[in-house]
């Protein structure tokens, strides 16, 4: 298990888990960061990433990436 700042752009992976306080796993939860979920990296630009996660592409910053592990 890996923070999904680790995946390589074009890289496939399940979300295993997402961590940080209630809130804000609340809110990766409302952009379709969901454990047991495929995920895609699309770009990643100065450590911020675009993903592609249940057929919507969402950009989250390096902070919010680090907290959902692949």
């Amino acid at each position: 298990m890996m923070p999904l700042t680790f995946a390589n752009v074009g890289e496939q992976a399940i979300i295993r888990k997402v961590g940080g306080n209630s809130e804000v796993r609340a809110h990766l939860e409302n952009l379709g960061f969901v454990a047991g979920s495929s995920i895609m990296v699309i770009s990643a630009i100065g450590g911020n990433l675009i993903v592609n996660v249940k057929e919507s592409r969402v950009a989250i910053s390096k902070e919010m990436a680090s907290k959902i592990m692949v």
